[in-house]
């Protein structure tokens, strides 16, 4: 009983020394698509096997930062991918207006025996619609052998 009340104890003493003062419980940050400016596609897809696909985003300001894909299944091997961004949302927070493009690589693994189709998420016309960039990539063919 005293080594295990011993832990809480050290771990409670600890906590007096450290203090957060939180004014403010609103989240300092929001989710963002980002533009797809290009993705490196495989010239073919073998099943079984995972690729790493090489998009390239833009990433609008120093306040956002990549955070990962969302990868919507549109049908058995048609694919809808938007690039997650977060916005920092911090009023102290500096940032710079320099739109970059950066690359990240999203993970593939390939489990239908038909083509695969892949449409990124590339921004908004000036209507308000979303754009997409599309690729479509077929399956190899099995070498035959003698």
């Amino acid at each position: 009983m005293k080594k295990v009340l011993m832990p809480f104890i050290l771990i409670m003493a600890c906590s007096l020394f450290v203090s957060c003062e939180v004014d403010d419980d609103s989240p300092n940050f929001y989710f963002t698509a980002l533009n797809t400016v290009e993705a490196k596609m495989p010239e073919s897809f073998e099943v079984g096997k995972t690729y790493d696909i090489e998009v390239t985003y833009q990433r609008p300001n120093g306040c956002t930062f990549f955070e990962g894909f969302d990868v919507s299944q549109t049908a058995e091997t048609d694919r809808d991918v938007v690039v997650v961004g977060s916005v920092l949302t911090d009023e102290d927070r500096a940032c710079t207006e320099a739109v970059e493009e950066v690359v990240a690589t999203l993970k593939f693994n390939v489990i239908y025996t038909k083509d695969y189709v892949f449409r990124f998420y590339a921004g908004d016309d000036d209507e308000g619609n979303a754009t997409y960039l599309e690729y479509s990539v077929p399956i190899a063919e099995e070498a035959s052998t003698n």
